[in-house]
């Protein structure tokens, strides 16, 4: 059973209004679920039932340990439920009606969950036949609407995310408008589990995870080490081109660092926790240290460190920087969610007017990154702070929200990219632009991020001289299009299902030779192609031709040089390309040139 330990935030009124047809279809079904579940263990406790991205789950407290053998029992009893066509009726309470309804039917959850709920707001249940739940809304009108669903998978669940809470039973499902499209996903998710990261990544030895070294702190391999130095490299030819400059921070950093950034305390929770330092002079305080969440508060340091002035703005900082953050160890899941992770970061202080230029430079890298990658699939979310939320969750700035809101908006309007706005999901310190890309299994992954921070370079008195001798606190643009090596190489791995292009493959090539009349021509090649740094080994086992050729399919060389008697005298190579096949035989220096020049255009 897998972990699962979020709390999900409870969706305002106008969330729900704006809550899509799939939603409301997702919704009604996990009512459906909690209807058949009650039915079948009539002293199930309940807890929530939301919709999600995949589909939507509801948690319970139940003697019975869940399994997917009971699936069957289960969707036979929503089956009964959908075959009734019970109409999904509305009605309201008093809190203390609401309250005392629970306590009656011993629902301690519920009634916990009515606290939720702010004074002033009403209070709603939806009712199904038998089955009334504590519930804003929306819903399909009958739950004959929901013909198309299937459950997926039980993982266990704290009661609001917490550790310390009793520990409940989820079910996931999934559902959608007719059975073509659910039979379409359950197809797509069965070729997404193929390309899991973490079954590929143990093929091809890319990766590994150690108890003795932690949950979450991975160990890259030689093959996977590949994979870290190319899109490196890659960044690095890209930002020197637009500009940049590359600088180096620790990996620690006193706690008074943080307050003045303000990610304590806002953002402690994905902090470790401090280490304790004392001095040899007592009467000196305790130091307290943090490893570094975040590269952003350094680089603001760097910015301080020497005067500014107009003449040296926009300053371009990068640096492929290590953070560490805590993430519960029923969070992590394999590369994708980790505790140490190397960051493609950088941040861009500019004035107001220069804005517009860099926002749009910024987003221009994302799309060169997604044409190298083959990213045909993208998608960008523009979050936007709640002016309810400001001094608590946002900066309590409300002028410079809606500025920069706005300019961010135009920019985004300007350059004709299609974005996605959405309310009340902003970073602390400004509004963000989240990119979506989808995996040819279709799977959406967040792999890039780019930030406005109007409020921070304040706290830090970051300023530059003005043409007019005055000063003034730049703005500031987080940035990092190709997200963490972590995250990112999880989801090329998916993406390429392992068959990476030739410029990033683990191993480029591979020389067969038939026998030994052929070892020094392979090895004469072999020199000439890594003279070249292509990455290039030779197999000259006793295995037969056809066992080495499916070895190195097996295990995904890009291209395969065979060197028989004929290609010997001929001074040619036989091409095999996985994935491709046989290409024929070519001269052979027709062949590395062609090779060299894959690798150094980045051919997808």
């Amino acid at each position: 059973m897998e972990a699962a330990k979020h709390d999900v935030e409870r969706k305002s009124l106008d969330q729900r209004h704006q809550m899509s047809d799939i939603e409301r279809l997702r919704h009604s079904c996990a009512h459906v679920l909690a209807t058949a579940v009650l039915r079948l263990w009539p002293k199930a406790k309940l807890d929530i039932g939301p919709p999600t991205a995949e589909g939507f789950y509801y948690d319970f407290d139940v003697d019975h340990r869940f399994s997917p053998e009971d699936f069957e029992a289960i969707e036979a009893e929503m089956k009964k439920v959908v075959k009734e066509n019970q109409t999904f009726e509305r009605s309201t309470k008093t809190r203390d009606e609401a309250r005392a309804f629970f306590e009656e039917r011993g629902q301690t959850y519920k009634v916990e969950r009515l606290a939720d709920i702010p004074e002033g707001e009403e209070i709603s249940f939806y009712q199904n036949g038998e089955f009334v739940d504590l519930c804003a809304g929306p819903h399909v009108m009958r739950t004959g609407n929901a013909k198309a669903y299937k459950l997926l998978r039980v993982a266990a669940a704290y009661y609001r995310g917490n550790e310390n809470n009793p520990q409940l039973q989820r079910i996931y499902g999934t559902a959608f408008p007719n059975k073509t499209q659910l039979n379409e996903w359950l197809v797509a998710q069965e070729e997404a589990r193929k390309r899991d990261h973490r079954k590929i990544g143990r093929e091809m030895q890319l990766f590994a995870f150690d108890d003795d070294v932690g949950p979450g702190l991975p160990l890259w391999l030689p093959k996977g080490t590949v994979l870290i130095e190319e899109l490196e490299k890659l960044a690095k030819e890209t930002e020197f081109e637009a500009g940049y400059e590359r600088v180096r921070t620790p990996h620690l950093a006193r706690e008074s660092m943080y307050k003045t950034s303000g990610h304590l305390p806002y953002y402690a929770e994905s902090m470790f926790p401090p280490m304790e330092l004392k001095d040899d002079d007592l009467d000196k305080p305790t130091d307290r240290i943090y490893l570094k969440a975040m590269n952003c508060p350094h680089h603001h340091k760097i910015f301080s460190a020497v005067p500014r002035s107009y003449r040296e703005l926009p300053l371009r900082l990068a640096e492929y920087g290590t953070c560490y953050r805590y993430e519960r160890s029923g969070e992590l899941m394999g590369l994708m969610r980790v505790r140490s992770m190397q960051m493609n970061d950088a941040h861009i202080y500019c004035t107001p007017e220069q804005f517009a230029d860099e926002f749009r430079a910024v987003n221009e890298m994302y799309l060169k990154y997604f044409k190298i990658f083959g990213f045909e699939k993208f998608s960008m979310r523009f979050s936007t702070h709640s002016a309810k939320r400001l001094g608590d969750k946002y900066v309590g700035e409300p002028e410079l929200w809606m500025q920069t809101e706005d300019m961010v908006r135009q920019v985004l309007i300007k350059s004709g990219v299609d974005f996605v706005e959405v309310p009340d999901e902003a970073a602390f310190y400004g509004p963000k632009i989240d990119v979506q890309v989808y995996s040819i299994s279709g799977r959406e992954f967040t792999i890039a991020t780019n930030q406005v921070d109007f409020a921070v370079p304040k706290r830090f008195g970051l300023e530059f001289k003005t043409r007019n001798n005055t000063t003034e606190t730049p703005l500031c643009i987080h940035r990092a299009p190709l997200g963490t090596h972590e995250r990112f190489i999880a989801f090329l791995i998916e993406h390429y299902a392992g068959n990476f292009p030739l410029w990033l493959a683990p191993e480029q090539v591979r020389l067969l030779p038939f026998g030994d009349d052929q070892a020094d021509y392979a090895k004469d090649v072999v020199a000439e192609l890594r003279k070249n740094r292509v990455r290039v080994k030779i197999d000259t086992t006793s295995d037969k031709i056809g066992a080495r050729i499916r070895r190195a399919e097996t295990e995904r060389v890009h291209t395969i040089l065979l060197i028989g008697q004929r290609e010997q005298e001929a001074g040619k190579l036989a091409v095999r390309e996985h994935g491709k096949g046989d290409l024929g035989a070519k001269p052979r220096h027709e062949i590395i040139a062609d090779l060299l020049n894959k690798i150094k255009t980045r051919e997808s």
